[in-house]
């Protein structure tokens, strides 16, 4: 078996936009604009059909939970609550060479259920459903 050589260079690249988005919320704090802002430029990043899944994921959040703050969150789309903390984010396959791309819920989402609960989900195509199960999601997870 070979040893690794630790993280992937997508896996440092993610690390340093991280690092990047922090110093940038220190400084000055993000405004809701620039969080929005920021998002569309990612999406506008990602391969085509990609975006299209990311710009839809984000019109279902930003709807079904107003009061999130759209922001990147190691260079993805993700959605703060009013304490900074992602609720839930959106990876692209593209983002670490994945085969399908993945909505998550961090723990500050609402989704307990018993003793196990599933927090992140694989998306490989968006359809009238699941965008109704995505959104009863979101809701579930800020109330």
């Amino acid at each position: 078996m070979a040893k690794s050589d630790g993280f992937t260079a997508e896996e440092r690249a993610a690390m340093k936009e991280r690092a990047r988005e922090l110093k940038a919320e220190a400084k000055a704090g993000k405004l809701k604009a620039e969080g929005e802002a920021d998002i569309m430029d990612k999406i506008g990043q990602m391969p085509a059909a990609e975006g299209k899944m990311a710009k839809r994921l984000h019109e279902i959040i930003t709807t079904t939970a107003p009061a999130l703050s759209p922001k990147t969150w190691y260079g993805m789309p993700a959605y703060a609550n009013t304490d900074g903390k992602v609720v839930v984010f959106f990876q692209g396959a593209s983002k670490f060479g994945s085969r399908y791309s993945t909505l998550g819920f961090n723990d500050s989402a609402a989704l307990d259920d018993g003793d196990m609960w599933p927090t992140v989900f694989a998306v490989v195509n968006l359809t009238a459903a699941v965008e109704k199960k995505i959104a009863a999601l979101v809701k579930k997870a800020v109330h």
